[in-house]
């Protein structure tokens, strides 16, 4: 039989063994990896945070100057679009002026007819200083992409598709047609 010792008698107190020991401490371990593991994901979200926060600068950057970008284009666009109209009206001006001395000439047909046409011969040259060339002459062949045909005429004399006569010259720049010809077309 176990003896009891008389001092442990009215107290109940546990004494502690390996095994009670080893909780405690793995307790212990267990708080302070739970510790260490907060610190590192409380440090891995502020990295990320910050991450974040440059890439949300960056885009907003991006988008500044985007917009930047845009306005400066158009505005450099309309300053384009303002200059070719100011050089077309300015070289068209001296035209106006020269119909306008012309309208002074009533009682002189003769001078009036010299004066228009000096006129013409100074708009063709500015059109072709612009690169801009008549087309439709009697005679042509009709070409519905150049031509717009406003008059039909049945007539053997003449071959199919024949242009036999011009009511508006048609203008085009390069390939593309400033404005389509008004002719009479033949069968």
């Amino acid at each position: 039989m176990e003896q009891k010792n008389p001092l442990d008698e009215g107290c109940e107190a546990e004494i502690p063994t390996a095994e009670a020991e080893e909780t405690v401490s793995g307790e212990e371990l267990s708080e302070k990896e739970e510790k260490r593991e907060s610190a590192r994901l409380r440090k891995e979200l502020s990295e990320k945070e910050a991450e974040l926060a440059e890439a949300k600068e960056k885009h907003l950057r991006m988008a500044a100057e985007y917009d930047n970008y845009r306005k400066r284009s158009q505005k450099e666009r309309d300053g384009i679009y303002t200059d070719a109209v100011s050089d077309v009206i300015g070289a068209i001006l001296p035209i106006a002026d020269n119909l306008e001395r012309a309208a002074q000439y009533k009682e002189e047909p003769e001078k009036v007819a010299e004066g228009l046409g000096l006129i013409s011969r100074s708009l063709s040259e500015l059109l072709s200083k612009f690169g801009v060339e008549p087309f439709a002459e009697a005679g042509d062949t009709f070409d519905p992409n150049l031509h717009n045909a406003i008059m039909h005429v049945e007539d053997e004399a003449y071959r199919e598709g024949e242009i036999l006569e011009v009511f508006q010259r048609g203008y085009r720049k390069g390939d593309r047609i400033v404005r389509y010809a008004m002719v009479k077309v033949a069968n």
